[in-house]
């Protein structure tokens, strides 16, 4: 169905087509016909095998990306697709509109997206009240950042109130230093900043009777010292997890006319063309780190051996975004019946 409609969708600008999508999904699933028809073609999470870290039951090892549903707006509809878990943010403590429009890029040629959202989101408050409302059997992770206008060396202060409302309402936590939209934000995955906001969030934590999960969320930009210094890092504070990787600012080997390129200007690229670097940075961490330091790897998956490669590099769950935009929900049925 969505190969039906998505040259329509192409019509409009992405991030039009992205809204445009979620308003038809959710009218569609409000007419018995068609909402029947969506509950056939996508896999019941309980029919597979699920998978187990940090004392979490996800149902399938297939997950949403962090940027999708930034606000938890849409959580109800991704669930309904087959999703075993589902990221919510970029939140931040404040509402923010993020980067001037447009600001979301299709690179068809290369099955690969260009955004520099910006953090735009409601804020956190606007998104635990829908949080508070849903009730749904599919894993919610929390992405949680730090507003544009907070200095780097305040940025603590930011993930710590997050942190705070989010806590009762997700399942894990990922501590996004990564993005490249947000000016400065990436200086803060140098060891020493990143080791004061890990070391304060999980402070945060163990002040609970239940603490959760944290995760970080790093981009494939980095170098193989700077590498060495997140491995290093994650053992020392005895991270959870790591997500590997965020949205590149490579441009090469790109099939896109580099005229149409400069045109777009700066963002994070995402799809295909940052599936190998993005692997290769999963396989070099996970050669660093414990057997059993579990890694959620994304990037550039868009059929199921793209997802096997992940697996085989070293990734316990996987998550997708761009991907969707170009193979639409089928590629999720794929996944988890692959995998």
């Amino acid at each position: 169905m969505y190969q039906l409609i998505k040259p329509i969708l192409f019509l409009f600008s992405a991030e039009k087509a992205h809204h445009l999508t979620l308003k038809m999904f959710r009218f569609g699933i409000g007419l018995p016909i068609i909402g029947n028809m969506i509950r056939k073609q996508f896999p019941l999470r309980s029919n597979y095998t699920s998978t187990n870290l940090w004392g979490i039951e996800f149902p399938n090892r297939i997950g949403l990306a962090a940027g999708f549903d930034k606000d938890a707006k849409v959580l109800d509809l991704m669930s309904m697709v087959g999703f075993g878990f589902i990221e919510i943010g970029t939140l931040t403590p404040l509402a923010q509109e993020g980067n001037p429009k447009p600001r979301l890029f299709r690179l068809k040629k290369d099955e690969a997206l260009i955004n520099r959202m910006g953090f735009n989101n409601g804020g956190v408050e606007a998104a635990v009240e829908r949080l508070k409302r849903v009730n749904l059997d599919v894993v919610v992770g929390g992405n949680i950042g730090k507003n544009k206008i907070t200095p780097n060396e305040k940025a603590v202060d930011d993930y710590e109130i997050a942190f705070k409302a989010l806590y009762p309402y997700v399942d894990y936590f990922v501590i996004n230093v990564s993005s490249p939209n947000t000016p400065g934000l990436r200086e803060l995955q140098d060891k020493k900043p990143l080791s004061r906001i890990i070391k304060a969030v999980q402070t945060l934590n163990e002040e609970k009777v239940y603490p959760k999960p944290i995760l970080l969320k790093i981009a494939p930009d980095l170098n193989e010292h700077q590498l060495e210094d997140i491995a290093a890092l994650t053992k020392e504070l005895s991270l959870d997890g790591l997500i590997a990787t965020n949205t590149t600012i490579e441009r090469s080997g790109l099939k896109t006319s580099a005229g149409e390129i400069e045109k777009i200007g700066n963002g994070g690229l995402s799809g295909k063309p940052v599936k190998e670097h993005s692997t290769a940075v999963l396989k070099f961490l996970r050669s660093r780190l414990p057997e059993d330091l579990p890694i959620i790897g994304v990037g550039g998956i868009m059929n199921l051996d793209d997802a096997k490669e992940k697996i085989d590099a070293g990734a316990d769950l996987v998550q997708i975004y761009s991907g969707m935009i170009f193979r639409g929900p089928d590629l999720i049925k794929e996944l988890v019946e692959g995998l």
